[in-house]
């Protein structure tokens, strides 16, 4: 087994990998209290070799193995890319080009919406992944031979799977299906962290527009101080504490001392005039600039039933192509299909389109029905009214 902590060491290994086609990569990283991930290991392997990366040996410079991931000659293998790739644009504003995710690829082969790893390298493989050094802490240092072990475990059984999905995909002509894919793994825009838009990973209600509009300054602020302060998001204020001042709209520090979500105390920290401030630059934005806020409202009955109807097909469509439905469409494509009259999603473009889309507004538009044959279902022209 391989181990590298120096500079020289690194730059012969990538240099060495550099020559063949691919390399398979992953990391190990912990950000249970950062914000930004923290990189603790680098695994890469080659055809014929394996090695792994400590990014936190003293003096360790890791620009070898970021200008191997911009080496446009090499692709780039990982398995459920996006946390990965997040790790190494934080460090060096790189995307890994080419690239190829094994897990969209085995969705697209058939194997099931976000197949694991382990399930892969068994069927794939043939291996058997040990996961009892899975949520190990990997910035303690020394490393264990196991811990090594399982970590190199994720890319040299990672060569197997990239092989024979590559092939799958080629004999079934869908290779530019997992290109497209990629298309938002590989955009940089993923992976930039705007506070202004940090409220859209909410999931809470707020009561109305002006509670909109204090929401979307609150998480901003909070998102500005947890990058600031290399911290995780809750433990500058948590989601409840958010939600519970954007409904109530605090104009003075002492008012903060009424909320359950807060802290004894804490409209006497100097966060507290920061949240007010916060609040009021919400009140003060022009409602025209607030994104609508999605009501709710119950799906009509005679739209439930197309839905119905629309899963269905997705069902048949996936099950005779063998993908998974959720790569082709999710419930929100479906509901949006149903209901609005020209939707912009991703059901009705690219691969999709012809695979389920183009059927699917003809049977939305009444010009296709469902049937069933050899206890399979079947699209037929609609009979005769």
């Amino acid at each position: 087994m391989i181990l590298i902590s120096n500079t020289a060491e690194l730059a012969a290994a990538c240099q060495r990998l550099a020559r063949h086609p691919f390399v398979t990569v992953d990391t190990e990283f912990m950000r249970e209290s950062t914000f930004w991930p923290k990189l603790c290991l680098i695994q890469l392997a080659g055809p014929e070799d394996a090695l792994i990366v400590d990014p936190l040996a003293a003096g360790l410079d890791l620009q070898p193995f970021f200008e191997l991931m911009a080496n446009e000659g090499v692709t780039k293998v990982f398995h459920a890319a996006r946390q990965d790739v997040e790790i190494i644009w934080t460090l060096a504003k790189v995307i890994p080009k080419p690239m190829f995710d094994t897990q969209i690829a085995a969705m697209v082969c058939g194997f099931g919406d976000s197949v694991a790893y382990g399930t892969l390298a068994h069927q794939l493989a043939n291996a058997e992944i040990d996961k009892s050094s899975r949520f190990t802490d990997w910035s303690r240092r020394p490393l264990s031979d196991k811990q090594l072990t399982y970590a190199l475990g994720d890319v040299t059984h990672l060569r197997k799977v990239y092989l024979a999905l590559a092939e799958q995909l080629d004999k079934a002509g869908r290779r530019h299906w997992v290109d497209e894919e990629l298309a938002t793994v590989t955009s940089a825009e993923s992976y930039e962290t705007k506070p202004e838009d940090s409220w859209k990973r909410l999931k809470l209600k707020v009561r109305g527009r002006k509670s909109l509009a204090a929401l979307i300054e609150l998480a901003a602020w909070r998102e500005r101080q947890a990058q600031a302060q290399d911290v995780p998001r809750q433990r500058v204020l948590r989601d409840e504490a958010l939600y519970d001042i954007a409904n109530q709209l605090p104009l003075e520090v002492g008012k903060l001392s009424e909320l359950r979500t807060l802290s004894e105390g804490f409209a006497r920290s100097g966060r507290a005039k920061e949240i007010v401030d916060a609040v009021r630059r919400g009140l003060e934005r022009d409602p025209r600039t607030l994104p609508t806020i999605k009501n709710g409202a119950p799906v009509p009955p005679d739209k439930a039933a197309l839905i119905d109807l629309l899963r269905v097909l997705l069902k048949a469509i996936a099950a005779r192509h063998d993908v998974a439905p959720r790569l082709i469409a999710d419930t929100e494509d479906l509901e949006r299909l149903a209901i609005e009259n020209d939707p912009d999603i991703p059901a009705l473009r690219g691969w999709r389109h012809e695979l389920f889309g183009a059927d699917a507004l003809r049977l939305k538009s009444g010009a296709l029905a469902l049937t069933v044959r050899r206890g399979e279902v079947a699209t037929v022209p609609p009979g005769p009214e």
